[in-house]
């Protein structure tokens, strides 16, 4: 008896062991990962909480609390930046979405020429921002852009007109832009998603004499929606947090009217020396865009529970 019980503490002992260093091999795989995260994000977010308290500069640091934020809750300026800001990323990822599926379904159709088209799709994805940022640059000068002469040649304006210079121009110059940049990624991906759906359904749905706007309405929209969800979000944050389109084509400006909350935050952190007030600014981008991102969550969890997908 007394071997017999030997033994099975023996053979209790060995998965126990066994999981011991199933769980250590598990954290060292993990560990990098974590440590990675910790100095790249953690670290930074923790440093950018620390001086959103502080009155920070070259001179040194001096700690004044709620300060900053108290200034950015009474600056008119910064909420319209805020406000800016969303109309801008709404917008731009609204045309971004709804050219997206429109690109998608002509690429998905039977056509000839159809894997050219999919490759000609993609160069404004492909080339770097800065560099397509210039060509748009040049397409928006007054004196030889191709834009301002087709203008001047259909009598619609009387002389060289510059895009960039006027606040409202500017403003939805920059996010033409923005939209010729980002519109491939959404493209492809839902190109993807609706390679993905069944062709029996078309099929069944063709057979009971459906026509294409009701196929594509009753049938491809459902399918591909947890994509277009999760493209939404993905297309937003890029968006919101879009630098290089708008430093590179105005800098902000005219007077302010391409100046969204990234741009503010650089221009007083960076440009200004105000590390402390940019930091306030920073803080504040990161809970409008969590708070942003549960929304997400919530709409796509009652997507995903509507078309079945998990």
């Amino acid at each position: 008896m007394a071997e017999l019980s030997a033994q099975a503490s023996q053979h209790a002992a060995g998965p126990r062991s066994r999981s011991l260093s199933e769980g250590l091999f598990g954290w060292l795989l993990v560990g990098p990962a974590m440590l990675f995260i910790a100095v790249i994000v953690a670290w930074p977010l923790a440093e950018t909480i620390r001086l959103s308290f502080m009155d920070a500069g070259l001179g040194g640091e001096k700690y004044v609390g709620l300060e900053n934020y108290q200034d950015l809750a009474d600056s008119r300026r910064f909420h319209q930046t805020i406000v800016r800001t969303f109309y801008w990323m709404f917008l731009s990822v609204a045309l971004k979405l709804v050219l997206g599926l429109i690109g998608a379904t002509l690429l998905n159709a039977a056509v000839p020429g159809r894997a050219l088209f999919r490759v000609l799709v993609m160069p404004p994805w492909v080339i770097p921002i800065a560099i397509g940022c210039i060509g748009w640059l040049w397409l928006y000068n007054g004196y030889f852009g191709v834009l301002s002469g087709v203008l001047m040649k259909l009598g619609i304006t009387d002389g060289p007109f510059e895009f960039l210079a006027y606040k409202t121009s500017a403003f939805y110059s920059a996010i033409v832009t923005d939209v010729w940049v980002g519109t491939p990624m959404v493209t492809l991906f839902f190109l993807a998603a609706m390679q993905g759906v069944s062709r029996d359904l078309y099929e069944a749905a063709w057979v009971d004499g459906a026509g294409r706007w009701y196929r594509f309405r009753r049938i491809t929209i459902p399918q591909i929606m947890p994509v277009i969800v999760s493209m939404a979000l993905l297309s937003a944050i890029f968006t919101f947090n879009s630098f290089e389109i708008i430093w590179i084509l105005t800098e902000g400006g005219p007077r302010g009217a391409t100046t969204t909350m990234i741009i503010d935050t650089y221009k007083v952190a960076i440009g200004n020396y105000k590390f402390g007030e940019g930091a306030a600014r920073a803080v504040i981008i990161v809970l409008l865009l969590a708070a942003f991102s549960l929304v997400y969550l919530f709409f796509l969890n009652k997507v995903n529970k509507r078309y079945g997908a998990k």
